[in-house]
Order: structure tokens, then C-alpha cells, then sequence
């Protein structure tokens, strides 16, 4: 009976995080999608089917094996179990005692298996960029929390060659999939979503700074580096500098679609300032303002989907 209920629905939903999966991967997936479905020859059908199967590789990848592996990872080390958070610290399914480490270490494997199965299906049958798409997610998902790299313990590793790759990957699917050439757009999108992602993670771990450092080993995320070497009131830096690069990278592309431009930095003035006003001693208004970011990077996906070419 203890395990039918560990294996419940709640367990899952706690595990996926749906709002930061949908976010993140999803919104990023929506927005080289919508040019696709506006600007191009491309049978809706053909579109539908891709979003989904993005969709389904997206929630498998970054809403079940990443996290199953961060929370192994992170019980392990003992940084979960002292983290203040409430949105970070991990999903809560074994401190909760929804699910044991057993069941997490079997949905990692299981999972692990499905995408290596299904990886080689698609070498089989000459879908390479499929292959590729599932190889990147893999590694993102292994190489964030396992060893030997666990990057997420390294300052600004674990955001830049596990978290950034995968997403950024995952933004130019669509349209590497459907056309002949990525076109400007899409590289444009994709990377300021992947951006404002790894910007968004970047105040997630705020609340978690003390029992990241006293973490066995240290979890020495790119947040705790910076309250290491500025002081704590800079831990929220990261977060900044991300976005800075988000605006650079809008103000670049003024000139060719200004109305996309200008909402992004419409948007991303108020994700600055709200960072700047965090106070990193209260983690009621981190976790606000923490999910106010998602909301906004969500929201400059959509819109940069809405105008690739305005």
C-alpha cells in the first residue's frame, strides 16, 4: 500500500514542477513554434504533432530526469533537507515522504532508458536531429547533478554547459526540424529564452545560499560564488548579468524587429528592477518575485513568437 501511494499522481506533479517546466522549456518551444504556424507553408497538422512530441520530450527530460537526478543529488549532498525555500529545494517528494530514494533512483533509470531506446530508434531510421535533441537533454539532465561533472556545484558550469545547451537546443528544434535553415529569428529567440531562463534559475537558488555551502560536498552554485566573493546582498548579480546579456542582445536586433525588441526590453526592465529591489534575507518576496520572472520570461517568448519579423 506504501508504494501504490508513493507512486501517486501528487508525487508526480510535485516532481515535474509544471509551472517552471512550462516556463522555461515550454514557452521556449511555443515561441519558434508560433512563427512557424503564422509565417510558413507548413501543414498545422505536422506543427501540432511536433509541438507535442517536443512537449512529451521536454516533460520527460527536464520535468522528470533532471529533476530526479537534481533531488538525488541534493539529498545526497544534504542540501534539500535545510534548504528554507519554497520553491527551491528541490521537489519536496522525499522530504515530504511522497516518494523514497529507491523510487527516484528507479524513475531515473527507467526514464534513462526510455530516451536511450528511443534515440537509438531515431539513428535507425536517419532522424539524426531528433537523436541529437535527445542526446543534449540527456546530458543536460546527467551532467547538471551527477558525478563525475555535477555541475551544478560549480559556479556558472551548471547553467552554461548543462542548463543552457538543452535549452537553447530545444528552441531551435521546431524550426531545425521543419525548415532547411535555422532562420535569424530563431537563433534570436532562442537564445534570449534560454537566457532568461538561466536568469530566473539564478534567483531560484537565493533562498538556498546557507545550506548550499553547508552541503557535503559544497554546492557552490554560481549565487553562492557570487555571496562569496561580493557578500550576500550580491547574490542576486548572476541573475543581473544574464539579463544585461538579454538586453544587448534585444537592443542588437532593434533595427529588424523593432516591436519584438522593444517588448522584450518592455519586459525585461521590469524583470531588472524587480531584481534589483530583492532582499535576500526574506525568501516570501525572493519566491514572489522569483515567480513573477517566470511569468515574464514566459511572457517575452510569446512575444518574440508573435513578431519574428517585426
Amino acid at each position: 500500500m506504501e508504494k501504490q501511494e508513493s507512486y501517486s499522481l501528487k508525487g508526480f506533479g510535485m516532481l515535474l514542477r509544471v509551472v517552471a517546466v512550462v516556463a522555461s522549456s515550454i514557452a521556449t518551444i511555443i515561441s519558434t513554434i508560433l512563427p512557424l504556424a503564422f509565417g510558413y507553408d507548413i501543414s498545422n497538422v505536422d506543427l501540432f504533432l511536433l509541438f507535442l512530441l517536443l512537449v512529451v520530450g521536454a516533460f520527460l527530460v527536464h520535468g522528470v530526469l533532471t529533476h530526479v537526478f537534481n533531488d538525488i543529488a541534493d539529498f545526497k549532498s544534504g542540501t534539500d533537507q535545510e534548504s528554507p525555500g519554497m520553491l527551491s529545494g528541490g521537489s519536496r517528494v522525499l522530504q515530504n515522504g511522497v516518494m523514497t530514494l529507491d523510487m527516484l533512483v528507479r524513475i531515473g533509470l527507467v526514464v534513462t532508458l526510455l530516451l536511450l531506446i528511443a534515440t537509438a530508434l531515431f539513428i535507425t531510421f536517419g532522424q539524426m536531429e531528433l537523436a541529437i535533441l535527445t542526446i543534449v537533454g540527456l546530458w543536460g539532465a546527467i551532467s547538471y547533478s551527477l558525478k563525475p561533472f555535477r555541475f551544478a556545484y560549480r559556479p556558472f558550469l551548471g547553467e552554461w554547459l548543462s542548463l543552457f545547451p538543452s535549452i537553447l537546443l530545444l528552441g531551435l528544434a521546431a524550426p531545425w526540424l521543419m525548415l532547411d535553415d535555422i532562420p535569424l529569428w530563431a537563433w534570436q529567440n532562442a537564445l534570449i529564452n534560454a537566457l532568461w531562463c538561466m536568469a530566473w534559475v539564478m534567483i531560484h537558488h537565493v533562498p538556498d545560499i546557507e545550506a548550499d555551502r553547508n552541503a557535503t560536498p559544497m554546492k557552490q552554485t554560481t549565487v553562492v560564488w557570487a555571496a562569496r566573493q561580493f557578500g550576500v546582498k550580491a547574490a542576486p548579480s548572476p541573475a543581473l548579468f544574464y539579463l544585461v546579456i538579454v538586453g544587448l542582445l534585444a537592443i542588437s536586433v532593434i533595427w529588424d524587429r523593432p516591436i519584438a525588441a522593444v517588448g522584450t526590453l518592455l519586459l525585461l526592465g521590469y524583470g531588472i528592477y524587480m531584481v534589483l529591489k530583492i532582499n535576500v534575507d526574506d525568501v516570501e518576496q525572493v519566491t514572489a518575485y522569483e515567480k513573477v520572472l517566470l511569468l515574464l520570461a514566459m511572457a517575452t517568448a510569446i512575444w518574440l513568437g508573435l513578431f519574428p519579423e517585426m
